[in-house]
């Protein structure tokens, strides 16, 4: 049997299953129309002020950098697994191995130093040197 029916009827399963689950429930949930579940806000209180709130930019500096080196991690760790049997390939060697991964680390500690040096990592500002910098 080939191996790739067993991966397409795993996918045509995964999207079925799913897909026929919303449609059952769709039809057999009850439908009660009311002016509270089409609001903005469906916890039934009314919504007020402007839509626009002023978030820490914090938040999103450290949410970028976990899924930076997040991503780091799922890249290293599979070179980590092959790197024994590449380095005793003839043609790779020790430094066709070794390089690329350096040169990949290299670039995320250049980034990670460029964030601290922006203070992205630094959770609570100094606003004595703040203060310094706006009186110069």
């Amino acid at each position: 049997m080939n191996p790739w029916i067993a991966i397409g009827a795993l996918a045509l399963m995964g999207l079925l299953i799913p897909l026929g689950m919303m449609t059952v429930s769709s039809l057999i949930r009850p439908s009660v129309p009311e002016k509270g579940k089409t609001a903005t806000y469906e916890s039934g209180e009314v919504p007020t002020g402007g839509t626009r709130i002023r978030f820490n930019i914090q938040y999103y500096m450290v949410a970028l950098l976990f899924v930076v080196f997040d991503i780091e991690t799922v890249l290293i760790f599979p070179w980590t697994v092959i790197y024994r049997d590449a380095v005793s390939m003839e043609g790779v060697g020790l430094v066709g191995a070794l390089l690329p991964m350096l040169v990949f680390v290299a670039i995320l500690v250049v980034g990670l130093g460029w964030a601290w040096r922006q203070g992205a990592v630094q959770w609570v500002r100094n606003t004595s040197r703040a203060e310094r910098s706006v009186e110069r």
